[in-house]
């Protein structure tokens, strides 16, 4: 089977891929500035000659204008007096320099003979005037020995140069990575054996390691929590659902053990009360457990008026009178029909099992949130349970909710429903002495 490139580069280990990386990188780089000291070696050479025949020609070109025939003679340089068609006038032999390269020396150009038969030479000239009024053509030359091999080995030792310093690279790369990593895999061999409700210790540097051990532990924590919140809710939602399941049992088998007419009707209607209470808990659990899963439906703009009528007028005609005080025609929250439906219907079907006689819905608005606010005239809620009223399957008065039909979901789908747009949900007293509950949710801008 071919693999590709890319699945064999994500097979290979961190160290060895920052390794790799790093060698390539930093041996680009080096043969790279191996090969243009490389280019350069040859002109720096021939630029160091060329200072050193400047430093014999200048004192030796002043000599022959002050009449000093021939001029001293460089211990290092030669130095060679010509006239200005190239002929020597100093005694001595040919400089083997043809007519072009006389004349670029007079012009004050460097230039490099072409004998084949020995080393070249490197030439620098500078034309004087001698106190008899001719013109000398004062030239300085240095043989150019060793100067190809120089550049050869020059080159081939900056590559050696590279590749050494590349390994060096490599083994530093090597073990530097190695190093940083241990404080991993030792996180790594204490996340295998943390126990139950344990943590990671946190590394004594404050540098990423430590971060990411206190993020873990933050997912630990909520991972853990998030478990033990099912655990919960999974014994509460049993133990819930037991009750109405072993009512209905009970009820069947007294019907059938029974078959009286009047009491067959009575106890089918016993079970129709409890099949609903089953059906309302279930479709309770379910709303609640696609909240936990994070199912979240696009916000949309509700008008709250219209859906605070639309909820009064569901009330079945034996509840207690209910009526809508809005302050504004209409008033527009983000969320959905949907969620808007089941907060009021919840608080509405809350109201009307504790209210004595009146039940009032007012809905307020701002420029950056909507309330509506749920007032009935019954017992109220005393403090001390106020912060667990929306707590799931909290009940205030247990027996009291069981048998009006309660679940102990209802106002803990109102709250998750509120919360999940960014709103909340308060709990207080009414002016009439009952329960006043708010909902808030953030106002439509556009």
């Amino acid at each position: 089977m071919i693999r590709s490139p890319r699945h064999w580069w994500l097979r290979r280990s961190l160290r060895f891929r920052i390794t790799l990386l790093a060698v390539t990188i930093t041996l680009a780089f080096l043969i790279g500035l191996a090969a243009l000291a490389g280019k350069l070696l040859g002109p720096l050479l021939v630029q160091s000659v060329d200072e050193e025949l400047r430093e014999a020609l200048v004192p030796a070109s002043q000599e022959v204008s002050q009449g000093y025939h021939p001029p001293e003679r460089s211990m290092r340089v030669p130095v060679r007096v010509l006239d200005t068609a190239g002929t020597p006038v100093d005694g001595g032999g040919p400089t083997g320099l043809d007519a072009g390269e006389i004349g670029d020396l007079k012009a004050g150009l460097a230039v490099r003979d072409k004998e084949q038969d020995g080393p070249h030479w490197r030439w620098l000239g500078e034309v004087v005037t001698a106190p008899d009024g001719y013109q000398r053509l004062v030239v300085a030359g240095a043989p150019m020995v060793g100067f190809r091999s120089a550049v050869v080995d020059g080159s081939r030792w900056l590559l050696m140069v590279a590749l050494v310093a590349a390994i060096v690279a490599a083994a530093a790369t090597w073990a530097g990575v190695g190093s940083a990593l241990r404080p991993v895999e030792r996180m790594r061999r204490s996340v295998r054996g943390l126990p139950p409700g344990g943590r990671l210790p946190l590394p004594e540097a404050q540098d990423e390691l430590r971060s990411l051990a206190a993020e873990f532990n933050t997912l630990l924590a909520r991972q853990e929590e998030v478990s033990e919140r099912l655990r919960r809710f999974t014994g509460d939602a049993a133990h819930e659902l037991r009750s109405p399941v072993a009512s209905i049992r009970v009820q069947a088998e007294v019907a059938v053990a029974n078959p009286d007419p009047e009491l067959s009707q009575e106890t089918l209607a016993d079970v129709l009360d409890e099949a609903e209470r089953l059906s309302t808990l279930l479709d309770g659990l379910l709303a609640l457990a696609r909240s936990d899963a994070g199912e979240l439906p696009a916000a949309e703009p509700v008008d709250l008026v219209t859906e605070a009528h639309a909820a009064v007028g569901r009330l079945p005609p034996e509840a207690p009178a209910a009526r809508v005080s809005a302050a504004v025609p209409s008033a527009w929250a983000m969320a959905t029909h949907a969620e808007v439906e089941l907060v009021l219907n919840n608080l509405l079907r809350n109201a009307r099992r504790y209210a004595e006689a009146q039940i009032v819905v007012s809905v307020l608005a701002s420029r950056s949130q909507v309330r509506v606010v749920v007032d009935d005239d019954g017992p109220g809620i005393a403090p001390e349970h106020r912060e667990h009223v929306f707590d799931r399957f909290y009940r205030v008065a247990d027996d009291r909710a069981r048998e009006s039909g309660g679940t102990g979901l209802g106002l803990a789908m109102v709250a998750e429903a509120a919360r999940r747009r960014g709103g909340r949900v308060l709990v207080g007293e009414s002016p009439d002495g009952g329960a006043r509950f708010q909902v808030i949710w953030p106002a439509n801008r556009s």
